[in-house]
């Protein structure tokens, strides 16, 4: 039998406590395998996982392994909320140092990750990467929704009509109907946000066994994959195959292009390169998003980003047929955990549906799903996502500025017209370390949508925005932020601001003379007074640039 690393640190003390935990002598032999499992019944998004969790122990014990649960924290974006600091993108380094004190501290010998809601993902991948042991990711599936009014009805479009309620547009009533139909099960939300695109980034990436994502919830295909996973990560203990033996640059690569051929959530940028940076490469993830985005055309159109559901996506053969339909722009000979190269998981894969999953011939669009925008309002960049139809939301935007700091001020200005057609709001102080945390002006965007302003007017902030930027122009993730001194936190209300997204453009018409002037009265964006973890995350992260991670 495999001398596993655990196995090394056995002593009477470890044998007491596993005998009173029911584990037998000779199952103490057997390699150790880590259940993560962000479990919580704050939200619904995680309200399976534990039921999986203890299946998954079975299944690993008949594949010859024995596991351990290991609990973290599990952040829900609708939950996590309605308080000034940014605890969603601030959890997401929790979840990788829980596993990594978890885990290590235990020398256990690999994972089985249980991913679900937009940040548990990328923090397992993280400390798979830090810790560099076999892991395997398996895609717990998004949630099932209703209807309402005879339509197609989840929690994005609820979202939505939140804030066209806060503009009066909706009575209590329909808001009460609405949020009846928008749930109907556990699971993430039904769109093309952070946790599908996440979930999506696995597979391609190659930690998530092939025709795997998107998927239901709790559903027969779930539960197969998850034995499936249970079976392989044993055997990659055996064969010994470590995360940054995956991790490459190729790998990369095949996950960024199949990003844009989906045009999946921007936060999946600051997440891989978050990820690239715990393997310690050199990987520039930013970089690459910026070389492919000419070349990948948008195949596959999800809301809301498009017209078709999550749920079509799967229905049409899901990650594994959109990676045959970019076989020819792919690195095939990358390695993934399944135990075959791309191209070996591609071998018999069919696009059930070529009006969800188009083919490289008849995309949906040439140009860019999404783009890096410079100019002297983004040093380093700003993230703009394209809409599938270009006649829908413009491409090019010029108008003065309206500089927002407080969205309470702005939600009021909104309702009550200060916020005009034309306007270019700069929405500023939402950044990693201005928020602390990192926040998003997304009650904003659906504001401005109910008062019928979606598409007249442009957002530029420093915050981030998902899978939601699908109404007007926006530039998001502005680096620098404005409280690490960026260009952002010096525009002044008229300030004429220009957006171009197919030129890649981010400018204010104010010369660097005049920016370097306001610098000496300029705000303060950093966020005063915080204790606890957002204080440590305040002091120690690193830009987006960087992936956001804690150094």
């Amino acid at each position: 039998m495999k001398e596993y690393r655990s196995n090394k640190y056995n002593s009477p003390i470890r044998r007491a406590m596993w005998l009173n935990l029911g584990i037998r002598d000779e199952d103490m032999k057997r390699p150790k395998i880590a259940i993560v499992n962000s479990s919580s019944n704050l939200a619904v998004c995680f309200s399976h996982l534990d039921a999986i969790a203890r299946f998954a122990a079975g299944e690993i014990y008949k594949a010859g392994g024995i596991s351990f649960e290991i609990r973290t924290v599990a952040p829900a974006d609708f939950i996590f909320s309605g308080h000034s600091g940014g605890f969603i993108q601030a959890s997401r380094d929790l979840i990788t140092n829980d596993v990594e004190a978890a885990v290590e501290g235990a020398m256990l010998d690999g994972m089985l990750c249980l991913a679900s809601c937009d940040k548990t993902l990328p923090g397992q991948l993280m400390a798979a990467a830090r810790m560099n042991i076999p892991t395997i990711v398996v895609a717990c599936g998004y949630q099932p929704c209703g209807t309402y009014k005879g339509e197609h009805f989840d929690i994005e479009d609820l979202f939505q009509q939140q804030g066209h309620y806060a503009m009066g547009k909706v009575t209590d009533e329909e808001m009460r109907r609405m949020s009846d139909a928008a749930i109907k099960g556990p699971g993430v939300c039904q769109g093309l946000g952070t946790a599908n695109s996440m979930h999506i980034a696995c597979e391609a990436l190659g930690f998530a066994l092939p025709g795997t994502t998107p998927v239901l919830s709790n559903s027969p295909k779930m539960w197969r994959a998850v034995s499936d996973a249970c079976r392989r990560i044993v055997e990659l203990v055996d064969q010994d195959v470590t995360p940054r033996d995956l991790l490459t640059p190729g790998a990369f690569e095949n996950c960024v292009k199949t990003i844009l051929s989906v045009s999946g959530s921007t936060n999946t940028m600051k997440h891989l390169q978050a990820v690239a940076k715990e393997a310690k490469t050199d990987i520039d993830v930013f970089d690459m998003f910026d070389k492919f985005a000419g070349d990948i055309p948008l195949l596959v159109g999800i809301r809301p980003n498009g017209t078709h559901f999550i749920d079509d996506l799967e229905a049409a053969g899901g990650t594994r047929a959109v990676m045959k339909q970019l076989e020819s722009k792919l690195r095939l000979d990358e390695m993934t955990v399944s135990g075959k190269a791309v191209r070996g998981n591609l071998e018999g894969a069919v696009v059930l549906d070529e009006d969800v999953i188009r083919p490289l011939d008849n995309a949906l669009n040439y140009r860019p799903a999404i783009v890096l925008a410079k100019g002297n309002l983004a040093a380093d960049f700003g993230v703009i996502k394209l809409q599938i139809d270009d006649h829908y939301k413009p491409n090019y935007f010029k108008g003065p500025a309206r500089v927002i700091t407080d969205q309470n001020e702005a939600m009021r200005a909104i309702r009550d017209g200060g916020i005009k057609k034309g306007d270019v709001l700069v929405v500023c102080g939402m950044g990693l370390t201005g928020t602390p945390g990192m926040g998003g002006p997304g009650g904003l965007i659906f504001a401005l949508d109910g008062q019928g302003l979606g598409s007249d007017v442009a957002i530029v902030t420093d915050g981030h925005a998902s899978g939601l930027c699908n109404l007007a122009l926006m530039a998001v993730d502005v680096t620098p932020e404005a409280a690490a001194g960026g260009a952002i936190g010096l525009i002044r209300d008229g300030d004429i601001i220009t957006i171009d997204a197919l030129n890649r453009v981010l400018q204010a018409d104010v010369s660097d003379e005049e920016l370097e002037a306001r610098r000496k009265t300029a705000p303060d964006y950093r966020k005063k007074g915080e204790a606890g973890w957002l204080k440590i995350f305040q002091e120690r992260v690193r830009p987006i640039s960087e992936g956001a991670v804690i150094c």
